[in-house]
């Protein structure tokens, strides 16, 4: 399997990718918040999606 190499990306993609992966843990806090104090089931696949985003930009498979 080939690995991507970000830096053959354009700057303004990486430094998007820069900023998304030190946004991506606040807002995942807030919604784990918000999910135990109101938990709807929107609420539940939503932290489950912002907590495998914070895990993908953690290990780098984006």
């Amino acid at each position: 399997m080939k690995r991507f190499n970000p830096y053959s990306w354009p700057p303004w993609l990486r430094q998007l990718r820069a900023i998304c992966a030190q946004v991506i843990i606040p807002i995942t806090v807030f919604q784990a918040i918000r999910t135990i104090l109101l938990p709807t089931t929107f609420d539940v696949l939503l932290l489950a999606i912002l907590v495998g985003l914070a895990v993908a930009f953690h290990l780098e498979w984006i």
